[in-house]
């Protein structure tokens, strides 16, 4: 029997939204993980491939609706655009050290990455839990139930209508984007990658204090790892404003951070060290069908290699206020139309600044119009201005966490 189709009455929404605060300690503590795996593939190391042999062979997967050809054996790279759904599910497994007694699954992290045909860029797009958006019609793979297509719901409800399946259908409806690829990963194990790692080094520009997640962290530079990382990563009423929006903005300091120390360090030339964290960030992993293959991943790392880390951007989905639902948010459809078709065009681009919980770092600056480059120098492409609302900014950008902004 179809699931009914839930509307917006007061207490439909109160209820669901009871669940998704009691989640709240969890919310973004995937992306520790998720950043691994990004890293780990973004490196570009054979040996990354060769690890995930036996975790690829027992991962679980899914179906896509998109299914790509097969990547032949021995490809070098992947031909053509790339386009990867990167989830992080707050489910609690029982054998977890995390288990905490709370039931269902939000998809609460969720990241597209798209690279470009000429594989020259990376973008990382992270879309806030917190966004309300439709929802189509998706089959529970659990219970065979098929639930109607919703107007409007919050997006990390997903998961829990039809899986990662489902998450990505909605998300592709949002973008417009085709999403043929598409990982998922739970809580357990992000402490081990960063304890692998042998901590991230961030900037804070303030102290963080969080008596939510228990985190109290000095200004300055801090080598975080194990719980401080987790806590680092979950940590929302300790940055900004307090709010999903903010907490990205410091997550995007964590991811350039950390990716940076991975290019800077021994770490690439260390083989055990490069398993080690491809196997903790992969062993936990649902994958669709279509990258549950060493041939994907080993042309997946050669596709990246070569991408400097001032053309990998992490960017957030801009968003306002909802307007009838306090603590939402509604997605810029204008705004987001023109970050898309950017992306997708893999041109340069620049961002309004680093967002509410973050500051520093380097800003592209877009060329003066009619300007002309100096004798011999080479001719420098336009630079797109994003709209206003969009936040980021590039891996090679250092900067800090800028604490509690707002109360």
């Amino acid at each position: 029997m179809a699931r009914q189709q839930r509307g917006h009455s007061e207490a439909n929404l109160g209820a669901r939204h009871g669940r998704l605060r009691r989640s709240v300690s969890w919310a973004n503590a995937a992306k520790v993980a998720l950043t691994a795996v990004l890293v780990a593939t973004l490196s570009g190391v054979s040996v990354t491939a060769y690890a995930l042999w036996g975790a690829v062979q027992g991962a679980q997967t899914v179906e896509l609706p998109s299914s790509p050809d097969a990547v032949a054996a021995g490809a070098q790279s992947l031909d053509g655009e790339l386009t990867v759904l990167l989830v992080g599910s707050d489910k609690r497994n029982e054998e977890s050290v995390m288990y905490d007694g709370e039931e269902g699954e939000l998809n609460d992290v969720n990241m597209l990455l798209h690279i470009p045909a000429d594989h020259k860029s990376a973008t990382v797009i992270s879309i806030p839990r917190d966004l309300m958006v439709p929802i189509p019609s998706c089959t529970d793979p659990d219970t065979g139930e098929t639930s109607s297509a919703m107007s409007e719901q919050q997006i990390n409800t997903a998961l829990s209508y039809g899986g990662l399946a489902c998450a990505a259908a909605t998300i592709s409806e949002l973008t417009g984007m085709d999403i043929p690829y598409a990982a998922m990963v739970d809580f357990d194990g992000v402490i081990d990658i960063t304890n692998a790692l042998g901590g991230i080094t961030v900037c804070l520009a303030e102290p963080i204090e969080d008596s939510e997640t228990g985190l109290n962290l000095p200004a300055g530079e801090v080598t975080v790892a194990g719980v401080d990382a987790l806590n680092f990563a979950r940590t929302r009423y300790g940055v900004g404003d307090g709010s999903d929006v903010s907490r990205i903005s410091n997550q995007q300091v964590f991811m350039s951070a950390l990716l940076r120390q991975l290019r800077s360090s021994d770490t690439l030339s260390n083989p055990g060290k490069v398993y080690a964290l491809a196997k903790t960030g992969f062993d936990n992993l649902t994958l669709s069908s279509s990258m549950a293959s060493v041939q994907f991943l080993q042309a997946f790392a050669g596709t990246v290699v070569d991408i400097d880390l001032d053309r990998v951007n992490f960017v957030q989905y801009p968003s306002y206020a909802h307007p009838y639902d306090p603590g939402r948010l509604a997605p810029d459809r204008a705004a987001a139309d023109e970050l898309i078709r950017v992306v997708l065009s893999g041109e340069p681009f620049q961002v309004a600044g680093t967002g509410e919980a973050a500051v520093g770092g380097t800003v592209t600056e877009a060329p003066v119009e009619g300007e002309v480059p100096a004798e011999g120098a080479t001719e420098v492409p336009p630079v797109t201005v994003l709209p206003q609302n969009i936040t980021g900014q590039s891996a090679a950008s250092e900067t800090c966490s800028a604490g509690r902004t707002k109360f």
